[in-house]
This record gives C-alpha cells, sequence and structure tokens, in this order.
C-alpha cells in the first residue's frame, strides 16, 4: 500500500476547523490530524512531505467550463486583450505569419470585446478582417461567442454552398445595402464557424495536455466540462479521444462530461443506444459522464440576454431565445425518464424564469432529484432567487464575470434590477447549492481570480473601492467551499470529493500563501506549489 504523510501545513478541513496533517493511502485520504500525532503513527515507509507551514485546501473544481475549447485557445491567435480592431488585425497577421501550417485552412480565434476598444467600440465587420487576409476563411469570436466576425473568403464561401441561407433575419447583419457585413449573431455563429475545418484529433490529443499542464498549475483538479456537442461537432470521435487518453494514464485532472445535442432525435439516440447506454464508466475513474448541457439564450454584453423587459437602451431587443419553452421541456421530460440532470446556459432574468418552469414540470415527486441546473444565472430579481431557493435548483456561478459584466449591467437592465443579479451571496445564505466556474475560455480558468471576485465583488484594478453590490460578498471559507464540496455536489460526488477528511479523494493543493489571512487583493496572485490528484503529485513549483 501506497501511503503519503503531508505534515506542518495548515489543512482546511470545514469553515472554523483546520488541521495540521494528513495521510493519504492509496489515493485516499485515511487520516487528519496534528503532525506530531501523523508522524508517529504513519507506517514507516509512508514517503513524509513536510509543506513548510503552508496553507492546504481541497482541490479547486471547476463546474462548468469549455476545456477543449480552452486548449484550442493557448494554440490559436490571442486576441482577448486586443484594445483596438487595428491592434486585433496585428495580431492575426502576426500569428499567421509565424503559424502558416496552422491558417492554410482558416484562421479562428476567440476573445474580443468591443467594450474594451479604444477605436469607438464597433463591432469587427467583414472589411476590418479582410486586411488579415483573404486567401483563407477567418472567424474571430466575441469573448462571449455570441457574435462572431468573419471576413469575404468565409462569407463567399457561405453564399457558395447556400449555408447563407440558413441564417435568419437578424443572425446575419446586413450594411445598409443589405449585403452581409459579416457579422453573425445566434445560430449564425454555429454556422460560421463550422466552415473553419476541424484540428485533427492528434492536435487536439496535445492540445488538450497543454490546457491539463495550464489547470493543474493553477490548483485545478477536477473539471466539468461542455466539450462534446460544441467544441467537437463528431460526437463519438470527441468521447473516443478523451477515453483514450484517460486509459493511457494521460489525464491530470479529473474530467465530467456536460453534453449538448443538435436535436432531441439524437439526444434520445445517445441515451438508447450512444454513449449513455454504452459508455464504460468505472467507480473511482477520473473520466465521467455527467448531464446533458441546454442553451437558452445568449450573453448580456452581445444584448442576447433573454429579458423580460427588453434593454434599457432598447427596450424592444429582449433578446434571443435559443430553445423554445416546448422543445426544452420535451428535453427535460426525455431526461427524467432516463434519471439524467439537465444544466441550463441562462443570463437574462426571462432565460432562468422559463427554465425554472420547464425543470418544475419536470421534477421528481415535485422535488428537484435529478439536481437540474441553472448555468450562470446573473439577471434576476427577488421572486427569482426565492423561487430557485424554494425549488432547490441548483448554481452554477461566475463570480469572475463580475469584472467586466459591473461596467455594463446597470445601463442595460436599470440599477434595481442590477441589485438583485449576480446575487450569489445572497443565493447561498438562502441556502442554494451554488458552485463556483469560470466559463472558460470565456474567462481564464484560474480559481484564484475567480475567488477574489467573490470575496471583493472588485475588478482586477481593485474597482470599485466598496465593492460592487458589496452585500453579495462572501467570506473566504465560503467561497473555497463554493469551489469545492458544493462543485462536488453538483456532480454526485460529495461523498467522496471536495473536502479534505477521512474516506476522500485525496485532491490537494498546497498555496504558495495563506488565501485564509492574506490582504484579499492578493488573493487574485496566490499560485499552487504543489497539486495533488488522488494522492498523486501531477504538478510542482
Amino acid at each position: 500500500m501506497m501511503a503519503e504523510l503531508y505534515y506542518n501545513a495548515k489543512v482546511y478541513v470545514e469553515k472554523g476547523h483546520y488541521e495540521q496533517a494528513v495521510l493519504v493511502e492509496d489515493g485516499i485520504i485515511r487520516r487528519i490530524g496534528s503532525s506530531d500525532a501523523l508522524l508517529s503513527e504513519a507506517p514507516a515507509d509512508a514517503v513524509r512531505v513536510d509543506c513548510g507551514g503552508r496553507t492546504m485546501i481541497p482541490g479547486l473544481n471547476d463546474s462548468h467550463m469549455h476545456f477543449a475549447q480552452f486548449s484550442e485557445t493557448l494554440n490559436q491567435a490571442h486576441i482577448a486583450d486586443v484594445k483596438s480592431i487595428g491592434e486585433m488585425i496585428e495580431v492575426c497577421r502576426k500569428f499567421a505569419q509565424e503559424h502558416p501550417q496552422r491558417v492554410k485552412n482558416g484562421l479562428h480565434a476567440l476573445g474580443w470585446n468591443q467594450d474594451y476598444f479604444t477605436d469607438g467600440g464597433r463591432l469587427p465587420d467583414r472589411h476590418d478582417l479582410d486586411k488579415i487576409s483573404t486567401d483563407y476563411p477567418i472567424v474571430l469570436e466575441r469573448v462571449c461567442g455570441h457574435i462572431v466576425s468573419v471576413n469575404s473568403k468565409l462569407l463567399e464561401i457561405l453564399q457558395s454552398t447556400g449555408e447563407i441561407d440558413k441564417c435568419k433575419g437578424e443572425d446575419c447583419l446586413t450594411d445598409e445595402n443589405g449585403v452581409p457585413n459579416g457579422i453573425f449573431t445566434g445560430n449564425g455563429c454555429n454556422i460560421a464557424k463550422r466552415l473553419i475545418p476541424e484540428f485533427t484529433l492528434e492536435e487536439r490529443h496535445e492540445f488538450m495536455k497543454d490546457a491539463m499542464e495550464y489547470a493543474v498549475s493553477h490548483g485545478l483538479t477536477s473539471v466539468q466540462s461542455n466539450d462534446v456537442g460544441t467544441t467537437f461537432l463528431d460526437t463519438p470521435a470527441a468521447f473516443r479521444l478523451l477515453h483514450e487518453m484517460y486509459d493511457n494514464g494521460e489525464g491530470k485532472v479529473r474530467y465530467r462530461h456536460q453534453v449538448c445535442f443538435n436535436n432531441l432525435k439524437d439526444f434520445e439516440e445517445y441515451l438508447t443506444h450512444g454513449e449513455y447506454a454504452v459508455g464504460e464508466y468505472k467507480k473511482g475513474s477520473w473520466l465521467t459522464l455527467g448531464p446533458l448541457k441546454l442553451f437558452k439564450d445568449g450573453s448580456l454584453g452581445a444584448r442576447t440576454g433573454l429579458m423580460s423587459q427588453g434593454y434599457v437602451d432598447d427596450p424592444e431587443n429582449h433578446g434571443l431565445e435559443w430553445i423554445s419553452v416546448e422543445d426544452m421541456d420535451r428535453y427535460c421530460q426525455l431526461a427524467k425518464k432516463h434519471n439524467l440532470q439537465v444544466i441550463t446556459h441562462c443570463i437574462g432574468d426571462e432565460a432562468v424564469r422559463r427554465t425554472v418552469g420547464c425543470y418544475e414540470r419536470a421534477f421528481v415527486d415535485g422535488k428537484n432529484k435529478l439536481r437540474h441546473a441553472v448555468v450562470h444565472c446573473q439577471i434576476t430579481d427577488r421572486a427569482l432567487l426565492e423561487r430557485i431557493a424554494k425549488d432547490d435548483i441548483l448554481v452554477f456561478a461566475q463570480p469572475i464575470f463580475l469584472d467586466y459584466d459591473m461596467n455594463i449591467v446597470e445601463k442595460l437592465c436599470g440599477k434595481e434590477l442590477a441589485s438583485t443579479s449576480y446575487a450569489f451571496g445572497t443565493l447561498l445564505r438562502m441556502g442554494v447549492h451554488l458552485s463556483y466556474g469560470t466559463d472558460c475560455p470565456v474567462e481564464d480558468c484560474n480559481p484564484f481570480t475567480n475567488i477574489y471576485m467573490a470575496v471583493t465583488r472588485k475588478d482586477r484594478q481593485g474597482r470599485p473601492a466598496g465593492g460592487f453590490y458589496p452585500g453579495e460578498c462572501v467570506d473566504v471559507e465560503t467561497a473555497i467551499d463554493a469551489y469545492t464540496k458544493e462543485s462536488a455536489y453538483a456532480e454526485f460526488q460529495e461523498d467522496v470529493k471536495g473536502r479534505l477528511m477521512p474516506g476522500y479523494y485525496a485532491d490537494m493543493v498546497l498555496l504558495d500563501r495563506d488565501i485564509f489571512t492574506v490582504d484579499p487583493m492578493e488573493i487574485k496572485d496566490i499560485l499552487p506549489v504543489m497539486t495533488i490528484v488522488g494522492g498523486k503529485v501531477v504538478y510542482k513549483k
């Protein structure tokens, strides 16, 4: 039996309870206690690791992200920080010059945000992207993924194949002459992106390894990721790739699938004959099969979040409804039949309201026994918050979104509605099972920036001084619990994950400073010195 003893640490067990040492045997925590006690009781051949008085917390578990897409962004042109359309053009030109093989069939990158542009804040169009190239198709996604800009080459392909006809009305923006200007929203985004050739499975394999290295170096030990059905268009190939990686021992983080489907028929097929019926996921495996993922609306920044009263400066615009109530009811009822959890992307208050209604109609014996969840849950009024709590609906939250959204939410939604939105502290105090994630690559998957935002309600520069609606702040222990035990609850693993206690997986992170006593402004700068998954050291600084 392999045994490791980690001692001389500040071990976070639960609120107000800290120990000094953790004894691990065969990847499972067997004992916690004082350093003196465990040093004397540990097996003679146990590997002893002096933690130097550093703080140890449970491994952090991102409850919603897009890991494969993140792996792609690590290998694409980096446009997340550009401050103008001109800068974005230059970044992409340089990337194409340095990586000609990568762009020979097309260039696809994600991350621009017009609200950060210093040259007017307009959306980039085909004329802008033509300055990068007209020889190959180009798709540049807004940070939210709900607006894309394309060049003339891609428009040409869309028109020659007839795919442009599938972009309905507002999904395809036009210029003053009614000609497509290269800006797409809604389903038009997916149609445009599909024209950029997919990376090979071999390329994706290497990308995923890069992303895993990044994740563990930032303290993530688990990810719950929506890749299949979004990033991967060939669903069986995506499942195969991940199975192969984990079967070969290449996985460094625990990975749980969140799966999308293009239509109800595909979903039913996978429930009866596909991965949900025949996929092999052994007990204790680092790879697990999780919920059905649905999209109800778009994003706030793109003004496609589904709003009950429209947007303050555009009241006729109520946003976008990706899936009808009728279709969503069909998905939820089918999921109920197969005892499957449903999680749904909801930004606007009307998206949340309609989704909650669908869940209620699919409850088992009037209760949320399948742990259906609202992902994001950004814009809410008080009545919605109370309804979510009463129904015991889970929330997968992203406090990091406030870094940008605090600049626009009052302008778009009004102060009254803003005051009850991003109400993650209130939901926790109401007893809601609320977990943290990043929606990476919409935001970086670094969990410490996310925790910082939850604790301070300030942007990265420390603004506003008193915090954005500071009544929604939480303490550090609560934030860590949301990232650990609550994320484990979200995937039905609260009995084996998310705590440093006997019988739990030895998923642990040793930090470079004490997150519980450090100046809150420093939380975002914390990094691990060691990350351990299942008793295995997967990262050491």
